[in-house]
């Protein structure tokens, strides 16, 4: 009763600072890539007003190619960053100590991309093609994958030769890959828009192999977490947050408008953002925000499942906690 009572009066008392002048909380969130509608949910919730209903102040900081949101909270540049999971674990086991809060996405959107005249019908005939491949700690799913495959990743006889794929799809165009890597919401409609149909390709989902990754969480310093004040600004921001998420998944034409009048750099389409809003919202269906141990822990085992060279050397010890989340509910 006692919880539910301070939590009570602390959402009431946020509230009454949003509604009766006093300053709102300020937080920085970093984003993983460029304003797109892969990230709706947090666009949406400060277009609508729910971060101020909420008493928060919330910047929302586009990234790009060449910014790595685990160093920008390591700089102070940001509060919370969105990021890959094998990408925090990764900067946790190296120094930062990232800790993910909240998990919006609870499926993963990324997949190889093949075309259908290279021959390939399933993953028994990766053998001896080239495979275009994201790296940046984006290459380890793919990695234990093969691994699992039984495949080599150096090129020799029998195994696979790795092309490292860089932010575009060039490779599958002009036939200097088999198979590339896409996301649902992107890089596979940029397939079909440079002109290859839907009949031309055939695509493998890294969840349906069993070897996805947890994408796109919200991730603080452990340090922050030890701040009850700090605790009940994050827990506002998970709760606007997926109030965002929920409003995007239900008006995903208006979501997208949103995302496209937050785009300063005018490189996004309509066509493009509705398109991507209408994907990204079968991967955050049906989440309140609270991430799934057990997706915690496949992803883990997936990532120590790299090869010779996993992105983690064993199971991290306090990489993710649901008291921001359990504190919202």
């Amino acid at each position: 009763m006692k919880k539910t009572l301070a939590l009570t009066l602390g959402l009431a008392t946020s509230l009454m600072a949003a509604t009766t002048g006093f300053a709102a909380d300020k937080l920085t969130l970093q984003l993983k890539w460029v304003t797109q509608a892969q990230f709706a949910g947090y666009y949406v919730a400060k277009d609508k007003g729910f971060y101020e209903e909420a008493g928060l102040d919330i910047e929302i900081k586009a990234g790009g190619p060449d910014i790595a949101p685990p160093q920008v909270i390591a700089g102070g540049g940001a509060d919370v960053i969105i990021d890959w999971m094998p990408s925090a674990l990764a900067s946790r086991e190296k120094g930062v100590p990232l800790v993910n809060i909240a998990q919006p996405f609870k499926r993963s959107g990324m997949m190889l991309t093949c075309r259908k005249d290279t021959g390939i019908t399933s993953p028994d005939d990766f053998a001896g093609k080239t495979l275009g491949v994201w790296f940046f700690g984006n290459e380890y799913p793919f990695l234990s994958w093969m691994s699992q495959l039984g495949l080599a990743t150096d090129g020799s006889e029998g195994g696979v030769t790795v092309l490292k794929q860089g932010f575009n799809v060039d490779p599958i165009l002009q036939k200097q890959a088999d198979c590339v890597s896409t996301m649902t919401y992107n890089e596979y409609w940029q397939i079909i828009d440079a002109g290859l149909s839907e009949d031309d390709l055939v695509t493998f989902k890294y969840e349906n192999a069993g070897v996805a990754t947890l994408e796109d969480g919200l991730y603080v310093l452990e340090e922050d977490l030890a701040d009850p004040a700090m605790v009940d600004k994050l827990a506002r921001f998970v709760q606007a947050s997926m109030k965002g998420w929920a409003y995007a998944e239900a008006n995903p034409d208006e979501a997208a408008d949103i995302v496209l009048e937050n785009d300063d750099t005018g490189a996004q389409t309509e066509e493009h953002q509705r398109r991507m809003m209408r994907e990204v919202s079968k991967l955050t269906a049906g989440t309140d925000g609270r991430l799934d141990e057990d997706d915690y822990n496949r992803t883990v085992a997936t990532l120590l499942a790299g090869g010779s060279d996993p992105v983690i050397s064993g199971p991290p010890q306090g990489a993710w906690t649901s008291v921001v989340t359990d504190k919202m509910m």
